[in-house]
């Protein structure tokens, strides 16, 4: 195996920063251009559904650059058409030069897919595929609400309308997304719009599907640009697109030709050392690694720097579970929780809302982490973060809950 590269927890750490886009300058101003380079070097961001402050999409990239704004997104997501909006782990916004990867997602997925579905969605879906595609081809752009039931009259059964409780029509369209006969090509009130894929990606990528094995390459060789160090099981979660075979697979024959390096990294504490993997030229990379900004961030839960939480526990000491599925009377902090960060360092975790009809952001819980005091000049410096929430949000004013402090 050779001799393994040791890297220490604190530039592990710095690494992971500086790949994922939270070394920058937060100042500069961030253009369509620039936007669009850093979700390319960033690889993916994460979207969901929970708006207590912003959409997760949203606070990720504020996070790293505060002159960030959602309309400028929005232009490279429904007008340039350089994002497409797809599955990686969760839904997340993707550069669209990288769909070709995907083709063989949509592959793979076309029959797991209708396996799961078949035991835990409604009965039906199957008889709708060719029904809501026809749809989606002679009518345009297609929302679930233009499909299914639409009487909620008198001795109608009602839905949830959830997630888990989708109607035939909405899985047909979904399924489609997901195996790439549909795209997103824009979002209402954050309800999917579906289109041909035909119609909303460029033909120059949306026809390319590149061999087996180059897509098995492209894959962990990228996940393991974006991550710094990873493990295997690292490599493989970062996309979702292959197996944790396959990238234990890739990287022995790649460590064999001397294409990554073994890489030792030290954890946060007394834990063990973990064995990763590296690129060749890491250790030069290191020699001039930019240090993060020195103030506190605001992440959202879905972060890629927290996003893998074991990955997080080792590198950052922060053990942070998000808590919405959790029954109110056993959360240990609260519904929607954000991690703050302080530097290279989590510091806290806190609970805030974007009030609308008050014009307010209110704070409702703030727990510092063990060992981590609330000085004068911190509580200064959370203030600066929570006004710039504040004005990322556009409420009014700031309001602390009594007793919001633990």
């Amino acid at each position: 195996m050779g001799t393994r590269f040791e890297i220490d927890n604190a530039t592990a750490r710095r690494l992971f920063m500086e790949r994922q886009g939270l070394c920058r300058p937060v100042r500069v101003k961030l253009d369509a251009p620039a936007l669009q380079a850093m979700i390319e070097d960033m690889g993916f961001v994460q979207v969901d559904s929970i708006n207590t402050v912003a959409r997760a999409h949203h606070m990720i990239l504020f996070a790293r650059n505060q002159t960030y704004r959602p309309e400028t997104l929005s232009r490279l997501l429904e007008q340039d058409g350089t994002l497409f909006e797809h599955w990686t782990h969760d839904a997340a916004i993707i550069p669209t030069g990288l769909y070709p990867y995907w083709r063989h997602r949509f592959d793979r997925e076309r029959i797991s897919l209708l396996d799961q579905w078949r035991t835990w969605r409604r009965e039906g879906f199957e008889e709708a595929l060719d029904k809501v595609l026809s749809h989606v081809r002679d009518n345009g752009p297609t929302m679930s609400r233009d499909l299914g039931p639409r009487s909620t009259g008198k001795g109608a059964k009602k839905t949830s309308g959830g997630w888990w409780d989708w109607h035939p029509e909405k899985t047909a369209l979904e399924f489609h997304w997901r195996t790439g006969e549909l795209a997103i090509c824009r979002r209402e009130g954050f309800q999917k719009v579906y289109d041909l894929s035909a119609r909303v990606i460029p033909d120059r990528v949306r026809l390319k599907q590149p061999e087996e094995g180059v897509f098995i390459d492209w894959a962990c060789r990228s996940a393991l640009h974006r991550l710094g160090v990873a493990t295997t099981g690292e490599i493989a979660a970062f996309w979702d697109l292959i197996s944790p075979k396959e990238a234990a697979g890739w990287c022995a024959a790649a460590q064999e030709k001397s294409e990554i390096i073994g890489v030792t990294v030290m954890p946060w504490s007394d834990a063990k050392p973990r064995d990763a993997y590296a690129l060749p030229d890491l250790p030069e990379k290191l020699n001039d690694l930019p240090q993060p900004p020195n103030r506190i961030r605001v992440l959202s839960p879905f972060d890629p720097l927290i996003r893998d939480r074991k990955r997080c526990s080792r590198l950052f000491g922060f053990d942070y579970r998000i808590e919405v599925f959790v029954p109110a009377a056993k959360r240990k902090y609260g519904y929607y929780v954000f991690p703050l960060l302080e530097g290279a360092r989590f510091i806290g975790r806190i609970d805030m809302k974007h009030v609308k009809d008050q014009d307010t952001l209110l704070v409702s819980g703030l727990w510092m982490e063990q060992g981590v005091r609330l000085t004068r000049g911190r509580r200064q410096a959370l203030d600066a973060e929570l006004d710039r929430q504040r004005r990322f949000v556009g409420a009014s004013r700031i309001e602390f809950l009594p007793n919001a402090i633990k």
